[in-house]
């Protein structure tokens, strides 16, 4: 590893062990003892939001059945490397950040910087990070990094305005150099999916040297790409791409009043978030069921994840102001300026909620990489941990078109 040494922009680090106080678990189940439920309507189903239903009984199970301990074990087994460090954020300091850093074993393996987004966390990684780091002679292993956004998880929360989009991809820039990867690829999906993007056209090339998402984000090809757009008038989009376009529209018309409350008001919802566990839980559970292509959710896998942001460091309110900045500041920055020569790929799943036809994505991407599966939704790396791992190894592996991008390392 290449090493670049500033203490300017980061301290040392501190092993890290997910170990929540037993206060805040009793504290959780005197609340659950306290609950009241709303009414619903007969045959309401899911049209009107979290079912009566699914809460009742994930509350009864949060009460008698749910072992967070249990939880917190197996994260701690599945991601070994756990550390927190400070790292520098341009006007805003030093913020301590919560990361998981397991390197590989295999030699030449390729720095790789996972970003997730909302309502995810470093949780999501539990499940690929260990395919990533396996050592083969039939594929490329990776240094596996990923990180909690400030605001979530276990990293510190932000206590000024106007941390936005930008700085996400600051402190994951930063955090890969405190490591002594002077050069890396990332991958994300949701939120870092837009972070990855940023860091590649902020850092790259000389740092970010290539960069895939699992949700497809570009915009519509414009005269300022003539090419791109007589070929997006000449050419019939596909059927997939129909549906995506079907979903997006039902997404836009059923699924964004989440988003508007976060975009404009998210300090109004924070006080539910934060006083009530099972307001917190039908807020975030029914876009895990609606997100996914039928991913079977064990009650476990749900409450573990609420469970996240329940005892996140900074609150559950905190990771709502994503969306606040993002309108406030990042969306007028990036409208029509998105695009970055940095080598990406995409990888396209049929249940993701907001996708794109692929035309789009050479707006804003030099894309080199795509590929197309016949399941899987927004949570990728939990619903098709294989897939995503898959499609990875591809796009770096010998023959794939981002082989070797990282200088000094030949993959496998």
């Amino acid at each position: 590893m290449s090493s670049t040494d500033s203490s300017s922009l980061w301290g040392p680090f501190s092993p890290f062990s997910i170990s929540v106080p037993q206060e805040k678990l009793d504290k959780l189940q005197k609340k659950l003892e306290l609950v009241d439920f709303p009414d619903e309507l007969n045959d309401a189903g899911r049209d009107y939001g979290a079912p009566l239903q699914d809460i009742q009984r994930l509350v009864n199970h949060w009460k008698t059945g749910f072992d967070w301990r249990a939880q917190e074990k197996k994260l701690n087994e599945a991601l070994p490397g756990q550390f927190t460090r400070d790292i520098k954020v341009e006007k805003f300091g030093l913020l301590n950040i919560h990361y998981v850093h397991m390197p590989s074993k295999a030699a030449g393996a390729i720095p790789l910087l996972f970003c997730h987004g909302w309502p995810g966390s470093f949780v999501e990684a539990s499940k690929i990070a260990a395919l990533l780091t396996e050592a083969s002679s039939a594929h490329p292993a990776f240094h596996f990094v990923s990180f909690d956004l400030p605001n979530y998880g276990f990293s510190e929360g932000v206590k000024d305005k106007g941390f936005a989009i930008e700085q996400h991809a600051e402190v994951g820039h930063h955090l890969m150099l405190s490591l002594g990867y002077n050069e890396y690829v990332t991958q994300g999906g949701d939120w870092g999916s837009l972070i990855v993007t940023l860091i590649a056209q902020k850092y790259g090339p000389t740092h970010c040297k290539a960069f895939h998402t699992n949700y497809p984000m570009g915009a519509a090809p414009t005269l300022k790409q003539p090419l791109l757009y007589a070929q997006h008038l000449l050419t019939p989009y596909t059927q997939k791409e129909k549906d995506a376009l079907a979903r997006a529209a039902i997404f836009d018309e059923n699924e964004r009043g989440y988003f508007f409350e976060h975009a404009t008001k998210p300090q109004t919802i924070g006080y539910s978030l934060a006083d009530s566990p099972v307001g917190l839980l039908a807020w975030i559970y029914e876009k895990l069921v609606s997100w996914t292509d039928n991913y079977a959710w064990s009650d476990d896998e749900v409450l573990t994840w609420i469970s996240i942001y329940l005892f996140s460091r900074a609150g559950p309110a905190a990771a709502s102001r994503t969306y606040y900045e993002f309108m406030k500041l990042t969306r007028p920055r990036i409208i029509g300026n998105l695009y970055t020569s940095v080598p990406s790929g995409i990888s396209y799943f049929p249940g993701e909620i907001d996708s794109k036809p692929r035309i789009f994505q050479r707006v804003n991407a030099n894309l080199v990489f795509e590929a197309e599966h016949d399941k899987g939704g927004h949570f990728a790396a939990t619903e098709q941990p294989e897939l995503l791992v898959g499609d990875l190894r591809k796009m770096f592996g010998k023959g794939g078109p981002a082989f070797g991008v990282v200088s000094g390392k030949t993959g496998y």
